[in-house]
Parts: C-alpha cells; sequence; structure tokens
C-alpha cells in the first residue's frame, strides 16, 4: 500500500505489524524534536538579547515566532498528511527543523534568527497532527491510551530536556550551540521512521483553499497581534490586526458552515468532547508557555544563572514525564473528565502559588527559590493530569479522525502556549510578575468551568 492509495480520511486499513515499540519510539522522536525546539531558547533568551542589544519587545520573537508559525499552520498540515501521506510529512518535517537548527545556530542577526526561528516553526507544525493520526492508525482500545501516555510523558521530557540543556549549554558553550543536539535526534527519527512505520494511505479529496487560508491567516494574525502588545508604538497596529483576525476567523467559520467540502468541518469540531479537550489543552498550555518564560527570566533577574534557572524549570515536565504513563494506563478506570478537572485545580493553585511566591510574601532569595521549585512541582502534576485526558477526549472523538481536526485540536494547544509567551511580554511591560501568574489561574479556571459543559456522548 502507498501513500498515494484512496482511503477515506481516519479509515486507513490497518498495516501487518501496527502499533510495534519500534514504531511507537520513532513517533516520539519527533514529538520530542518538536517540543525542545519550541522552548530551547527559553532560558538563553537573555543571552541572545544581550549578544543583539535587543529589548525583550523585540526578543520575545525568537519565541513567539516560532510558536506562531508552528501553531497556525497545524490545520493546513494535517490536511497535507492526509492528502499525501503522514508518514511522508512527517519525514519531512524531521529533515525541515534539522536544517533550520543548523541555520538558527549560524544566524548572524536577531532578524535571521527570528527567521529561521519561524520556518522551523512551520515545518515542526506537522508533528502534532502527523503522530498524534498515526498513533490513532497504529493503536486501538487501551493500547491507544497507553501510546499517547508515552507521547505525553515525551512531551514532558522535551520540555524538561529544553529549557535545561538551553541553561547548562549556554553557560558552556554559548546559546548558539542549543540548537545543535536536535540535528541528531530528528536524523534518528527519520531513520526510524523509514524503517518501523508502513507508510500512511494519502486521500485524493478536494481542497478548500479558502477555508484553509482564511484559518491560517487569521489564526497567524490573532498570535501576533497579542505578540505585538508590549512593542512601543504599536496600539493602532495592535487593535488593526486583532479586528481583521477577529473578522477572517468568523468569515471561516462562516464560509466552512454553507460550503460541500470545506476545510474544517465545524459540526464536527463543535462535539462537546472535542471543545471541552481543546478548552483544557489551551489553558494547559497558556500556563505552560507562560512559565517557561517567566520563571528563568524571574530567577535571572534575582542573580541566579541560567543553568540555575534551567534546573528549576526541569521539575515542571520531569513531573509531567514520570506521570503520563500511569495517567494513560489508569485513565479509562478513573475517568477522563475527573481527571482532567482534578489536574486544573491543581494548575489554578500552583498559579496563586506562583503569584505569592514572586511577590516577595516567601522572605528571603533563597526561600523564595526553594518555594519556586515546590509549586513548580505541583503545577507540573497538574499539567500531566490535564494533558493525557485532552489529548485521548480529541483523538477519539469524530473530529479527531481527521488531520484538520487535529491541527485544530493542536492549534488550540500551542496557540495556548503562545498566548502564555506573549502575555508575559505584556505584564512585564505593564505590571510585573505576579500578574503573569495571576491571569494564568484565571484561564486554568475557565478551563475547569468548560469541564463541566455537556455530557460525553454515548
Amino acid at each position: 500500500m502507498t501513500d498515494t492509495d484512496i482511503q477515506r480520511p481516519g479509515a486507513a486499513g490497518r498495516p501487518q505489524g501496527d502499533g510495534t515499540p519500534l514504531a511507537l519510539a520513532a513517533l516520539l522522536a519527533g514529538t520530542l524534536v518538536g517540543t525542545v525546539s519550541n522552548n530551547v531558547v527559553n532560558v538563553p533568551l537573555p543571552a541572545i538579547l544581550e549578544e543583539f542589544d535587543a529589548p525583550l519587545s523585540s526578543g520575545v520573537f525568537v519565541v513567539v515566532g516560532f510558536l506562531l508559525t508552528f501553531t497556525a499552520t497545524m490545520p493546513l498540515v494535517g490536511w497535507i498528511g492526509d492528502r499525501f501521506g503522514r508518514r511522508r510529512v512527517y519525514c519531512v518535517a524531521l529533515i525541515g527543523t534539522a536544517v533550520c537548527a543548523v541555520g538558527a545556530a549560524t544566524a548572524p542577526s536577531l532578524e535571521l534568527l527570528v527567521a529561521w526561528r519561524c520556518l522551523g516553526g512551520l515545518l515542526a507544525a506537522a508533528f502534532a497532527p502527523a503522530v498524534m493520526g498515526l498513533l490513532t492508525w497504529l493503536f486501538d482500545g487501551d493500547r491507544r491510551g497507553r501510546a499517547v501516555g508515552a507521547w505525553a510523558s515525551v512531551n514532558g521530557i522535551g520540555q524538561a530536556a529544553g529549557p535545561a540543556m538551553g541553561g547548562f549549554v549556554a553557560d558552556a558553550w554559548g546559546w548558539r550551540w542549543v540548537f545543535v543536539p536536535l540535528v541528531p535526534v530528528a536524523l534518528a527519527g527519520l531513520i526510524g521512521t523509514l524503517r518501523h512505520i508502513p507508510a500512511y494511505p494519502g486521500t485524493r479529496m478536494r481542497f478548500d483553499l479558502t477555508g484553509a487560508c482564511a484559518l491560517t491567516f487569521g489564526s497567524g494574525l490573532l498570535i501576533l497581534g497579542v505578540a505585538l502588545i508590549p512593542a512601543p508604538g504599536t496600539t493602532a497596529a495592535v487593535l488593526a490586526l486583532l479586528g481583521v483576525a477577529v473578522a477572517v476567523l468568523s468569515f471561516f467559520v462562516w464560509h466552512c458552515l454553507r460550503v460541500e467540502n470545506p476545510f474544517v468541518a465545524v459540526r464536527l469540531v463543535a462535539e462537546v468532547r472535542f471543545v471541552r479537550s481543546s478548552v483544557a489543552a489551551f489553558t494547559q498550555m497558556f500556563a505552560l508557555g507562560a512559565m517557561l518564560l517567566a520563571i528563568p527570566l524571574y530567577l535571572i533577574t534575582q542573580g541566579r544563572s541560567a543553568s540555575a534557572a534551567g534546573l528549576v524549570l526541569l521539575t515542571v515536565p520531569a513531573t509531567m514525564a514520570l506521570l503520563g504513563p500511569l495517567v494513560g494506563r489508569y485513565l479509562d478506570r478513573l475517568g477522563p473528565r475527573r481527571v482532567m478537572r482534578t489536574g486544573l485545580v491543581l494548575l489554578i493553585v500552583a498559579q496563586a502559588g506562583l503569584a505569592a511566591a514572586v511577590s516577595g510574601r516567601f522572605g528571603a532569595a533563597h526561600a523564595v527559590f526553594v518555594a519556586v521549585t515546590v509549586i513548580l512541582v505541583l503545577a507540573g502534576v497538574g499539567i500531566a493530569l490535564v494533558q493525557t485526558p485532552a489529548a485521548t477526549g480529541a483523538t477519539r472523538s469524530p473530529a479527531g479522525a481527521h488531520g484538520t481536526g487535529l491541527g485544530l485540536y493542536n492549534l488550540a494547544r500551542f496557540g495556548g502556549s503562545a498566548m502564555g509567551a506573549a502575555w508575559v511580554a505584556i505584564a512585564l511591560h505593564l505590571a510585573s510578575y505576579p500578574a503573569v501568574f495571576a491571569l494564568t489561574a484565571v484561564m486554568a479556571g475557565l478551563g475547569l468551568l468548560a469541564s463541566f459543559c455537556g455530557a460525553d456522548p454515548p
């Protein structure tokens, strides 16, 4: 069976020897590369700003630029995976991210570094929908829950490796070297994919160009508008961008409801389980994106080294990685909604605790450092309890059978991360560090409220 065989999306025939551990490992390699690419510059960001003599309002695009293209194009690359074969698209993404890592490491200016990061985000956007789609294809029943649990753990490992590796490598050899380890991991994933994952059948189907452009363009403008808020002299441009983004996304919904073959089946993604999962993923990633950027900035301003800041951040994703397999194994027994709500409650408590810690209420600097570390462990537990049930709910919904549906779910996930990172720049420009975590607590509360909406379909 080849990548061009005609099949309905999500209904591809299962290959011989599907769901092997080596196939899972190959998919998790791309997950690791994408996650580390996302956050590897968070801790070295002050060093990058210093080398290029740039303010945070400009340098934040080293982080947000990757997230912008990474997030906005996910539904589009999800469709491309359905059309041309998810394995093929996944392999292209692995090669492309390796090339962009080399480009970022050798960038002679901030503008070129941001450009390489944006291109890297565009290519890495294929990872999440392709991996989730291939996991759904290769695993079913309880095995899918365990596979998604492993995927959540590797997300945690990537979140752990990125900031920690960025801090240690930047201190030892300079920030440019933080991109180098991505190259061998991507190439190892490519070799494993070609050897152990069968070709995913592509599907000949109509391409709704209008819908695809509207969703990609509108999402990108929305994230860009939010990211530009703290930049001086951009008020009019920000208002214009946000206004155009809302208009374009509204047109996208109207368009998809009236055409015969829409880019995204809006009625499918409106199913309550998919909406709950997407809202929970957005709020969880908003908190995570804010923490991964704000905590190292705060600690470095308090006199801590980049290595120490990276080591403290390690507690959040390391906790996620340890709990991921357990959550995946016992998810159905405990109840996905119950697990997700527990995680959101813990996340609210953790964000409130961080707001109190960085406001100076814990006394001496050493006490604040210890308090932040302990609270980040609690935040990691909360995120672990949200991530797996949200992803499992999305893959089990009707929309999860389509690449565009999985892309839309991941757009919500990483859109939350981009918004969280942008919010850090806004809060530090207008207010202070406690304000960063006060809003993240509110966002987690909105996710908790959404978890009570509707009943699961039979």
